[in-house]
């Protein structure tokens, strides 16, 4: 017979997810992972095959906490000013005890790069190619910009998201709104 889970796979992959934002994925050993989230290596192993399944989940958790702001810029009827208010918010969505996280997906792209797990990179690849698509999305609404236009400006956006994840760990404030407000005057 089974044993039964004494544990919720949601609360600990919420605590896996917040070790590897906090130390990244290389950092992060299975050892450290028994420990924040409170069950064993067997445990780990049985429910989420290794360290990149755990990671896998803690992708998925993300991905549903930044909801939040990224469900704002889908409903967004703002164009420009719409993807301006995403790179604030996300700003303030990063913040973890007056500490910016940075993005958890751009800091394992930051980390890992090409040679990282063909399955996490591609979840890595598609996370962005969503953004992407919100940025479009919302430039789009632009009715004086041209398909090639919108294409072009939403690689620029995503690329300089990408730019205001990283530099938000070590930037102040009045930078970091600098670089955002510079950001919406090229486009």
């Amino acid at each position: 017979m089974a044993r039964r889970k004494q544990y919720k796979e949601e609360e600990v992959i919420e605590k896996a997810m917040a070790l590897f934002w906090r130390n990244g994925y290389e950092n992060t050993s299975v050892r450290m992972l028994e420990t924040e989230m409170g069950i064993n290596q067997f445990s780990i192993y049985s429910s989420f095959g290794n360290k990149n399944g755990v990671f896998l989940e803690s992708l998925k958790c993300y991905k549903n906490k930044i909801k939040i702001i990224t469900d704002r810029l889908e409903a967004s009827n703002n164009g420009i000013i719409g993807i301006k208010t995403y790179f604030y918010d996300f700003l303030e969505f990063a913040q973890d005890n007056g500490r910016s996280r940075g993005c958890l997906v751009t800091n394992t792209v930051n980390e890992l790069g090409s040679k990282a797990d063909p399955l996490l990179l591609t979840e890595l690849q598609k996370f962005a190619a969503h953004i992407k698509n919100l940025f479009e999305g919302n430039l789009k609404q632009e009715k004086s910009k041209s398909k090639a236009t919108v294409t072009k400006e939403a690689n620029y956006l995503l690329t300089s998201m990408l730019g205001l994840s990283v530099a938000s760990k070590i930037i102040n404030t009045a930078q970091l709104e600098d670089f955002i407000e510079t950001v919406f005057i090229n486009i």
